[in-house]
This record gives C-alpha cells, structure tokens and sequence, in this order.
C-alpha cells in the first residue's frame, strides 16, 4: 500500500512561493526547493512536473494567499481611494512587522527577472497587472465619473507603474514611513487629476 503523501499541491505551492519570493526563479535549485519544502524531488515532479511548472503554480498561490486578501477592497463595489490608500498600509504593516527591507512583491520580482525571456512568466505578470489596472480603474470611475475614459485607463496604468515602484522601493529601504509618505503624496496627486 503506497505512503500517504505529507504534503497538497497547494502546500507545496505556498512552502516554494515563500522560497522564489526571497531568492528569486534562478537563483532556487532542485535541491534548495526540496529543502524550502520539505517535499522530494520525486514528489515536486510528480506534482508539478519541475520547477518552472511549479513556479507559475506560486502566481496563484500569490494572488489567492497574498493579493486577494489586501486588494479585494479596492475590487469591492464602492470602493474609493480611502480602499486604494488601505490596500498600501495593509501591505505596508505587513511589511514593517516582518521587518524591512522585505522581499517586496513576488509578481514585480519575477516580472524584472524572468518575464524579459520567458513569455509564459510574461503572461502571468501581465495577468496581475491587468487585474491591479482593473481595480484601480473602478474606483477612478466612481469617485471621477466625468474623466474620459482613455484618461481613467492612463490614469490607472500610472497607478498599477507606482504600485510596482512601491513594492520595489520596500526591498531597499527599512524605513516604513518612506513608504507611506510616497503613497500619501501620490494619493494627493491622484485626487488632484480626478479632482
């Protein structure tokens, strides 16, 4: 009778996720990744086939354990920028409690060191993007109804571009308030333009 396994795909997902997040795609071997997960080479093969198939599995293992928890408030229908302006402290706390610098955001990671060569890891970093543009453009739509529309799409772009910049900044810095004080200042400018 075969061993129950330890471990679900999802576990093992999130146990490589939390290793590629701070270490980065290439810098992971087989090897490192066994040890991250506590999981056998032959038990992340047969689950996932190798480490690029598990590594686009850890894109959504993020957007469900990392993303949907602190953005669904600004997905929610009514949200304005006091959700967009929560959704960065959210990130932020979490930041400053695990200690900062941290390893900033896994998609904006992986979008400047895999996505240049590797168009599957491309399409996922697009896929979030366009889910973050999304989001932002609806609240520029409730709380600036009057701006044209290719302006409330630019608009959101440059919210999705600082977002990115945001999380990229909180892997240089351990000073949290750095980080606030640029969403503040940029949260001001955005009101400013939806006035």
């Amino acid at each position: 009778m075969p061993r129950a396994t330890s471990f679900t795909a999802d576990t093992l997902a999130d146990r490589a996720l939390l290793h590629f997040w701070v270490h980065g795609f290439h810098a992971a071997s087989m090897d490192d990744l066994v040890r991250a997960t506590g999981v056998s080479r032959h038990g992340i093969y047969a689950t996932f086939g190798g480490k690029k198939a598990l590594f686009l599995a850890c894109f959504e293992r993020y957007q469900q354990t990392v993303v949907t928890p602190a953005f669904a408030r600004v997905e929610a229908p009514g949200a304005d920028l006091a959700e967009v302006a929560a959704y960065f402290e959210t990130q932020i706390a979490q930041g400053e409690a695990a200690g900062l610098p941290g390893p900033g955001c896994f998609v904006a990671n992986a979008a400047t060191e895999v996505a240049p060569s590797d168009a599957e890891v491309a399409a996922k970093v697009a896929q979030h993007n366009a889910r973050l543009k999304a989001g932002f453009s609806g609240v520029l739509q409730r709380v600036a109804p009057s701006l044209a529309e290719d302006t409330r799409s630019s608009l959101a772009e440059v919210m999705v571009v600082f977002t990115t910049g945001l999380w990229t900044l909180s892997r240089c810095t351990s000073d949290a308030e750095t980080l606030r004080r640029a969403v503040r200042r940029f949260l001001q400018l955005i009101k400013g333009v939806a006035g």
